[in-house]
């Protein structure tokens, strides 16, 4: 396997048609910008579509803006049936839009905003374009999880939405434990449907981008001078997302992150999740309740 695997080692994607989500910054505008370069169509997916125009325009290729908000199921369905209309097939969708560390708060429809966002958001939109995947020879959905996902992490189903009581950070970890968890359910109910449509996933490592806006103050100003010595640009935490999304070698069910020491920084390479997040059962009740909360079911 590849070692050093670059943004040039992204194969032509020509003839492609890639939906990339929270893609006007960070790491979904690199992935994006990667793409659009090596010949896809790109749909940038955000909520803020005069910033989504904005980067539209510094990217080169054919690129265009689909209003998405991912704290709104009205939003994601409205996104996904605007994108049936203007695109017969979907190759890649690319889950990456999130949020980190916010105050407690609720989405549009009652959900903790990390969860709703970072989990619910992408589960109800991947259900609703799955369709257009399934058909297209060697689609995929590449869905962007976290180191996070390993600190104080796991699916409260007692307490789903921390009504009770709230951490910001365990809040996070639950929603990025989830974004695997959904991988992997999503792996195998795509290999007993037969169909060549797979499921990976992906994480950046510790890169500077927007994500540390929301973290508490204390630690937000300390992180913001120590970024150039401990994170890497999001154009390298992008390479992790894109080798899972075009590499020739992906198996579903695999995840990227960074080859360096503590997957903080480096090439992409193929790592393992927290034991935890292969937990068979609980991704099944996971799925379950997911679909119960977006009223979301998929064709698989």
């Amino acid at each position: 396997m590849n070692t050093h695997w670059t943004a040039n080692d992204v194969p032509d994607q020509q003839g492609r048609v890639a939906v990339v989500t929270g893609a006007n910054t960070g790491l979904g505008f690199e992935t994006a910008k990667v793409l659009a370069g090596r010949g896809a169509t790109v749909v940038l997916a955000v909520r803020d579509v005069d910033k989504g125009a904005q980067a539209a325009a510094r990217m080169a290729g054919d690129v265009t803006v689909q209003r998405l908000d991912l704290t709104s199921l009205d939003s994601v369905r409205s996104a996904a049936d605007q994108l049936h209309r203007t695109h017969p097939r979907i190759d890649l969708l690319i889950n990456n839009a999130g949020v980190m560390y916010t105050p407690k708060q609720t989405t549009q429809d009652g959900f903790e905003r990390q969860f709703g966002t970072n989990h619910l958001g992408h589960f109800a939109l991947t259900g609703l374009l799955l369709d257009l995947l399934l058909p297209v020879p060697g689609s995929r959905v590449v869905t962007v999880s976290s180191t996070g996902h390993r600190i104080r992490a796991a699916v409260h189903f007692e307490d789903l939405q921390w009504e009770r009581s709230y951490s910001r950070t365990g809040a996070y970890g639950q929603s990025k434990l989830a974004n695997l968890m959904f991988t992997y359910e999503l792996q195998r109910r795509l290999a007993a449907h037969g169909t060549t449509t797979l499921a990976a996933a992906a994480h950046p490592g510790v890169s500077n981008t927007e994500l540390v806006r929301n973290s508490p103050t204390l630690l937000r100003a300390p992180l913001e001078r120590l970024a150039p010595l401990l994170t890497q640009p999001a154009a390298m935490g992008a390479l992790p997302t894109l080798r899972a999304a075009t590499d020739p070698a992906v198996l579903g069910g695999q995840y990227y992150g960074p080859s360096g020491l503590g997957e903080v920084r480096g090439h992409p390479r193929l790592v393992t999740s927290s034991p935890a997040s292969y937990d068979l059962a609980v991704q099944r009740r996971l799925w379950d309740v997911s679909e119960g909360l977006t009223g979301v079911t998929f064709p698989v």
